[in-house]
């Protein structure tokens, strides 16, 4: 489990294909210096909202491996060069200072609006029609491994919507989020209660 609250940020430094047709990649990622101090392999880590393992280490470095399934539903691991955000993974002694996130991506949304306000900036995502009823104005929703408040949600005629976030400048400045752009792809996972709340309503009542 993560809390949103992203504590580092990476650089994937290389790919590389894994053994037999379309396995996947093996991807190396540096790390600010010291961050890996308590990690070991086997680890879980937050890579821009996706649970990855550690599967190799370095001083200032790791390596996880992605499956070409989860690359299909992810956005921006694959990219050399570009940076990730990263978060170890929580203990019961830690502050849940976001919310409760798995790392376990649900859909990847688009950038629709990426504006300045201000110091701050205004962004609008559009959210898959699966992922729509589990948003509403004040909740948690995790986008590339950060905890985020929704300020406005907008609902589409087609079952869609679009969320209104603020961001404001520690975040933009501690995190990739200041990299999006209109028609930027992002990782995106719901609040887990609320799937749990969702589940509990759809389900027939138990018979005696």
């Amino acid at each position: 489990m993560f809390t949103g609250m992203v504590t580092a940020l990476g650089r994937i430094e290389a790919t590389q294909e894994l053994p037999g047709a379309g396995a996947g990649l093996r991807v190396r990622v540096s790390t600010p210096a010291g961050w890996l101090g308590h990690s070991r392999i086997g680890d879980s880590v937050c890579v821009s909202g996706a649970c990855m393992t550690v599967v190799g280490m370095g001083p200032e470095d790791f390596a996880f491996d992605i499956s070409a399934e989860s690359l299909r539903l992810t956005a921006g691991l694959d990219q050399v060069g570009a940076a990730v955000n990263l978060e170890q993974s929580l203990t019961l002694a830690d502050k849940l200072g976001g919310h409760l996130v798995s790392g376990h991506v649900d859909a990847v949304g688009a950038v629709q609006q990426f504006e300045p306000v201000g110091e701050s900036r205004h962004l609008v995502l559009a959210l898959p029609a699966e992922l729509a009823r589990f948003v509403a104005y004040k909740g948690s929703l995790t986008v590339n491994g950060v905890s985020l408040t929704v300020n406005r949600v907008d609902d589409c005629a087609d079952g869609s919507a679009r969320a209104h976030i603020n961001l404001i400048p520690h975040t933009l400045q501690h995190t990739n989020l200041d990299r999006l752009r209109a028609g930027s792809k992002v990782n995106l996972e719901v609040d887990l209660i609320a799937r749990y709340v969702q589940r509990m309503l759809a389900s027939p009542p138990a018979q005696d």
